[in-house]
C-alpha cells in the first residue's frame, strides 16, 4: 500500500489550563495501570492487527512514521532555530518560505489545494514576510503556546489568497508538526474527529483554527500516549499516526 494518507506528548506541565480541558475526569488506575476504555482497547487491537510490531513495525515506519520523520529532519537539517534567525536578520524571507513550502511538499500531509492556496501566499513579498516572521514567532517566540497559536492562525489567516482559502487546521498545523513533533501535532480535522469518537474521548471542535480546539487536541494526544504507554510512542507523530489508523477510510475496521 502507498502511504495512506494526504500523508501523513506532552508532560503534565505542559497541559493546556482551558475551560475546556479543566473539570475533566482523569483516567481510572487499577494496581497505578490505565484502565482502558472499551474504545482504546478496540483502537489498541485495531492498530497491531495492521502493525503487529506496533509503533516499531517495518510497515507502520514505511506507511506512516518514516515520510513524516524525514520531513522533520529536513527541517531540522535547514530550517533550524539559528538558521531561522539568521535568515531573518538577513531579510531573506521568500527563501524561508521557499524551504519551508517545499519540506511540506515532499508529504502528502495537505490536500493539493492547500498546497496551492499556500504557495500563492507566500508568493508576493508581503505574504513571504509575514509567514516567515510568524512562523519564527510560532516556533521559537516568547509567550506562552497560546499566545503563540493565537498570533500564528491571525498571520496564516492574513496571507494574500487567490482562489481558495489557506486558514484550514491542516495549513496552520503542519509545519509545528514538521518542526518540532516532541510537542506540536496535526490536525486533520474529519479524520481526528472519528477517532475521538472511536475513543469515546471527548474533542471539541470549531472549523476555523483556534487556539480552545487546538488545546483540546493536544489534551486528547496526552490521553492517548498515557494509553499507548505499552507500545513506547516516541513522539506526536506516533501519536498523530494512531489516530489516523482509526479514523481513516485507509484503514477499515476488521470488527
Amino acid at each position: 500500500m502507498a502511504q495512506p494518507h494526504q500523508k501523513s506528548t506532552i508532560s503534565s506541565s505542559q497541559t493546556p489550563n482551558t475551560p475546556a480541558s479543566r473539570g475533566r475526569r482523569a483516567p481510572q488506575l487499577r494496581n497505578g495501570l490505565t484502565v482502558l476504555t472499551k474504545g482504546m482497547r478496540h483502537a489498541h487491537a485495531k492498530f497491531l492487527h495492521y502493525f503487529p510490531k506496533g509503533f516499531r513495525d517495518p510497515l507502520y515506519e514505511d506507511w506512516e512514521r518514516g515520510y513524516k520523520w524525514t520531513a522533520h529532519e529536513r527541517w531540522t537539517e535547514t530550517l533550524d532555530q539559528a538558521t531561522l534567525r539568521k535568515l531573518l536578520k538577513a531579510g531573506k524571507h521568500r527563501e524561508i518560505a521557499a524551504q519551508a513550502v517545499a519540506i511540506e511538499a515532499r508529504t502528502n500531509l495537505l490536500f493539493s489545494f492547500e498546497k496551492m492556496a499556500l504557495r500563492d501566499g507566500v508568493k508576493p513579498s508581503a505574504g513571504a514576510r509575514a509567514f516567515a516572521q510568524g512562523l519564527y514567532d510560532f516556533l521559537h517566540g516568547t509567550g506562552d503556546m497560546e499566545h503563540r497559536f493565537t498570533r500564528w492562525c491571525e498571520v496564516v489567516a492574513g496571507l494574500p489568497r487567490r482562489q481558495t482559502r489557506v486558514l484550514t487546521w491542516p495549513v496552520v498545523t503542519v509545519f509545528g508538526f514538521i518542526a518540532a513533533p516532541a510537542s506540536h501535532i496535526f490536525l486533520k480535522p474529519t479524520v481526528t474527529r472519528r477517532a475521538a469518537e472511536t475513543l469515546g474521548v471527548p474533542f471539541e471542535y470549531r472549523s476555523r483554527p483556534n487556539w480552545e480546539t487546538y488545546a483540546e487536541l493536544l489534551r486528547l494526544a496526552r490521553a492517548v500516549r498515557k494509553d499507548l504507554r505499552d507500545l513506547h510512542p516516541r513522539n506526536m507523530i506516533d501519536i498523530q499516526s494512531f489516530l489516523w489508523v482509526q479514523g481513516s477510510d485507509e484503514y477499515p475496521d476488521r470488527g
